[in-house]
């Protein structure tokens, strides 16, 4: 259990020493130097009081008992933060998280270096990650590589701190400026309703007040003991007592009856509302506070946490009512809430009691008691908000915000992804123009590289993949899959790609560590480096190296998912792309050298060691088309294509296998080249001899190309 959760348990107050664990223990006294001890609150245990000595200096909290968000990881991460009494978050850092990228990738330090920059600032401002500071907003620098991670971060930390702050008084919770547009009450429906159907749907409530209830609210306090009831009539009703909104004509005017109803509606000015309360028992609601001061001390509406007390004036005594069902309820009275406390009728609001009790000759002692109420929605209606933009985003689930913000990379990942489907459908037409087609190829490779991966780090990895499945056996929810918009897009482009095409189409084209290998061979082939090729005996071996190291990370995962992770460190991915080579000599070293070895053999890691092209291969048996066209020749007796294919994809017997293609389309530059494949050769000399006149049918020599 988390360390705040079992110390809420603790009822008596405890020393810092002993606070658990030390990183939190570390936060508070990096934050506020000064706390000596803590204690939880009594109304809600999950936050701690921080005391210097007797002093009450902030209140510290865990954000995990408060919002459980999903991070990149589809688990929640848990923060400490620290507040001060004026509402300042003092400290804030995560102490807790199951994130990849900062698991092995990115130092911790940097994590603690962005949430650094939350202190100073207020529990009620709104903060976002990235672009410029406003008067409407603070921006705080993100983290390069973990944007969805440091957002969620984000998230919770100013979520929970407006959350604490507006429940501990400290900031205002729901501001006048964020309330919804106010209802408006619906003045000419009316239905004839009784008593019993009026307190049945909730027009009327209800709070029955026991003697034995208002004794248990006194206990342990000076007032114990005073006028405490007997234990036979603990039972006995102090106060029962009903409050009812009278502007709702279904209501109003059955309760008061006609002439009654409109003479109270023409006595209210805009703005204004009137509330009936009825009792019956011992205890009145009025008191003699209003006969004395013109206050009654015992009655207040709280709505918004703002209190409404009523005066002499707001008064109207009820001495007539006009239901028949209605028990008999002695004190009844009419309260006018004035236009100054901008009520509104359509939100709850609570009718509260005071009881209060002497404890001396100058001293007392008061509980409050709430009767809540909330107009059933039959009896107004609301117009839609009005809400900037600014305003309309945060007020969407995370990853609608995250989608807003990266409208750029979306389009643009859009436009590609339309590019290469181009590609794909005209393939045929363009592998007949070698030129054009190995320009495209590797124009769209560096975009591939720069953009997809660099810039909006769209890389995909194992990791993925072990996420979706451990989500499919703990609990699938689509929140964790769109919380990265590129990751999502690729995904979903990418399964309909292998199920039409095969891996081979990622793999060759969408993959950003692949474009880096492939475009660093190219430039390692004009520079006149020697190539070499793996025996095709040892190349058919080598396909099961990846096939092995995905059963391992599966197998992991199923135990510990974060030590798959750990272990999918395999992947140079994180290290090359996500990271850019930004991190510590070992994982540099292990991704250069893959990329050295690349300069000599093409592809060496996606061919032999990548588990994700395995994860893609294993259901490219279901493609739906096979567009990589061969002919009866291929592979017997020519066999140019096989000896010409850069990842030996091509078998010697001519045929293509799907599972380790990478979809260059060199085969198809050469497939429709009468200057290049020896069966077009010899068709196209044959029709220039005139062999294919009648009675001259083609004949194909055996060519065998070495």
């Amino acid at each position: 259990m988390l360390a705040l959760m079992l110390l809420a348990s603790v009822a008596s107050a405890t020393s810092l020493s002993e606070y658990e664990p030390v990183a939190g223990r570390q936060v508070i006294q990096v934050a506020i130097p000064s706390v000596t001890r803590y204690e939880p609150r009594e109304d809600n245990r999950a936050i701690q009081e921080l005391y210097a000595g007797d002093e009450l200096v902030g209140y510290a909290y865990q954000t995990l008992d408060f919002v459980q968000t999903p991070a990149y990881s589809g688990k929640p991460l848990n923060a400490m933060v620290v507040l001060s009494t004026e509402g300042e978050i003092k400290g804030a850092r995560v102490i807790h998280h199951d994130e990849p990228i900062l698991l092995i990738g990115i130092p911790e330090a940097k994590m603690h270096e962005f949430t650094d920059q939350y202190a100073g600032l207020k529990a009620d401002q709104r903060v976002t990650v990235g672009g410029k500071s406003s008067e409407r907003r603070v921006a705080v620098d993100g983290l390069s590589g973990a944007t969805v991670t440091v957002m969620v971060i984000n998230e919770v930390i100013m979520r929970t701190a407006h959350r604490i702050g507006g429940e501990l008084g400290l900031v205002e919770g729901v501001g006048v400026g964020k309330r919804p547009p106010k209802a408006e009450v619906n003045k000419d429906s009316f239905r004839q309703r009784s008593w019993t159907e009026l307190t049945g749907d909730g027009s009327i409530r209800r709070m029955l007040l026991t003697r034995g209830q208002v004794d248990d609210a006194f206990a342990g306090g000076p007032a114990e003991g005073i006028e405490t009831a007997a234990p036979d009539q603990r039972d006995e009703p102090l106060i029962d007592l009903y409050a009812a909104y009278l502007d709702a004509p279904s209501i109003g005017r059955n309760l008061l009856g006609d002439r009654q109803y409109e003479w109270l509606m023409s006595e209210l000015k805009d703005g204004e509302h009137a509330i009936a309360v009825l009792a019956n028992g011992s205890y009145s609601f009025r008191g003699s506070g209003y006969v004395r001061g013109g206050i009654f001390d015992r009655l207040q509406v709280r709505q918004f946490g703002d209190t409404f007390n009523f005066r002499d004036l707001d008064y109207y005594r009820l001495s007539d009512v006009y239901l028949g069902d209605m028990p008999r309820l002695p004190e009844m009275a009419i309260f006018i809430i004035r236009q100054q406390y901008n009520f509104d009728p359509g939100e709850p609001w609570s009718l509260e009691l005071t009881v209060k009790r002497q404890t001396g000759p100058l001293d007392s002692e008061f509980a409050v008691f709430p009767l809540e109420y909330q107009l059933p929605d039959k009896y107004y209606t609301r117009a839609e908000p009005e809400l900037t933009q600014e305003e309309w985003l945060e007020e969407q689930p995370m990853w609608v915000q995250v989608w807003y913000q990266k409208q750029f990379q979306i389009i643009v990942v859009g436009f590609g992804i339309a590019v290469l489907l181009f590609i794909l459908f005209f393939q045929d037409w363009l592998v007949q123009k070698p030129r054009m087609m190995r320009w495209i190829r590797h124009a769209f490779l560096t975009y591939t590289l720069f953009f997809i991966g660099w810039y909006a780090l769209g890389q995909l990895s194992i990791v993925n993949v072990l996420t979706f499945v451990n989500s499919l056996i703990s609990g699938f929810r689509w929140e964790t899959f769109l919380i990265d918009p590129m990751l999502f897009i690729l995904w979903s482009v990418v399964a309909g790609i292998v199920l039409l095409w095969g891996r081979a189409v990622y793999c060759g084209w969408l993959c950003p560590f692949g474009a880096l290998q492939e475009l660093t061979n190219e430039i390692a082939r004009k520079l006149k480096v020697p190539q070499y090729t793996v025996p095709f005996a040892v190349h058919e071996r080598l396909w099961a190296i990846k096939y092995i190291i995905l059963l391992v990370l599966f197998g992991v995962s199923l135990e510990s998912l974060a030590t798959a992770e750990r272990m999918a460190e395999v992947e140079p991915f994180k290290t090359a792309i996500t990271l850019r080579f930004d991190r510590t000599w070992p994982f540099v070293t292990y991704a250069v050298l893959l990329l050295v070895v690349n300069l000599f053999t093409r592809k060496v890691f996606c061919r032999y060691l990548c588990p994700l092209g395995a994860a893609l291969a294993l259901p490219s048996k279901l493609r739906v088309f096979d567009w990589l066209k061969r002919r009866k020749e291929c592979g017997n007796p020519c066999r140019l294509c096989d000896h010409e294919c850069e990842v030996q994809a091509i078998h010697p017997d001519g045929h293509i296998n799907y599972m380790e293609c990478h979809y260059c389309l060199d085969c198809q530059m050469t497939y429709f080249d009468d200057h290049k494949c020896p069966p077009l050769i010899v068709k196209r000399r044959g029709k220039r001899r005139g062999h294919n006149a009648p009675g001259h049918p083609e004949e194909i020599p055996v060519v065998q190309v070495k």
